[in-house]
């Protein structure tokens, strides 16, 4: 019982229930906020609230249109660029192993799976991220404000390829996703990462047999000019360090396959409590039931 109230006490401590001062602590230096350069007072207000700060709590950074466009020209339609910088983002760096909390409001195109790969190949494994919008947006330059945050905080730049690359594959899954649904256009490209040390000693027919091969185990047909996609995105990820792309993999299942077991741990620990104060109730009821006798 005792350690079944202790998960509890620290669930309700994760949850937000401690002191402010020490939640700001947590946040200084470790987290930025960039806001789409056309937002007005208004709009920054109400994204503001969706991230659960008030402005100032965290250093912010502005993101502008031809800052998006620098990642996100020539492989995504104009539509969803558009000529206004609206997305805005706010992260917060984890812990090594604690992996990717994605949370969305006003973002009607990307999906949390879509960032979370595309963060994961850009070299962004283990944070806390916000994206919202004032009204519903697509939230591919979302990307670049996550980008640029992300660089804010650690001081260290990365990868212009693997931003590249991390931008492509955002847009390529969001137009396989428009095709044969977001969950198998993730899981399509996610299994293609896993073997990029094979791919690398493959012809380009062989890549496009394993892709096929990918889509088929998760019950879906690609059209030939999918199919080239993926092998264009497949050999512009072999151009990244592979090996350490592969591992940001593992330690991903890792962190899911953790956050499982907290779950089921924290599943106990309510079960336990609930029991305990079943039990209570049952003892007051006897003894007031002998009164009344």
């Amino acid at each position: 019982m005792k350690k079944a109230l202790a998960i509890l006490l620290s669930v309700l401590l994760i949850l937000g229930v401690a002191p402010a001062a020490l939640a700001d602590e947590y946040a200084k230096g470790e987290s930025r906020v960039t806001i789409g350069a056309d937002l007005s007072n208004s709009q920054r207000e109400q994204v503001y609230r969706d991230f659960g700060i008030e402005q100032g709590e965290v250093p912010e950074l502005t993101v502008t249109n031809a800052e998006e466009r620098a990642y996100l020209e020539g492989i995504v339609s104009e539509r969803k660029i558009g000529h206004k910088a609206i997305s805005c983002a706010y992260i917060t760096v984890l812990d090594k192993g604690m992996g990717l909390r994605i949370d969305l409001y006003n973002i009607n195109y990307c999906t949390k799976e879509m960032y979370e790969n595309a963060l994961i190949t850009a070299g962004i494994t283990d944070a806390r991220v916000i994206i919202s919008a004032p009204y519903a947006v697509s939230g591919t330059g979302a990307l670049t404000g996550i980008y640029k945050a992300y660089e804010s905080i650690t001081g260290n730049p990365l990868s212009d390829l693997a931003k590249s690359v991390g931008a492509e594959e955002l847009v390529l899954t969001g137009e396989l996703s428009e095709y044969i649904g977001s969950e198998d256009a993730t899981a399509i490209i996610t299994e293609l990462k896993k073997i990029l040390d094979q791919t690398q000693n493959m012809t380009d027919d062989e890549v496009r047999n394993e892709i096929k091969r990918i889509a088929k185990e998760n019950n879906t047909t690609l059209t030939d000019k999918q199919v080239d996609q993926l092998l264009a995105l497949c050999r512009k990820l072999e151009g990244l360090d592979v090996a350490q792309l592969q591992a940001r993999l593992v330690d991903l299942a890792k962190g899911v396959e953790t956050a499982g077991g907290f779950v089921k741990a924290l599943g106990d620990a309510f079960e336990s409590v609930k029991q305990f104060f079943a039990n209570v109730g049952a003892f007051f009821a006897k003894i007031f039931s002998r009164n009344e006798m």
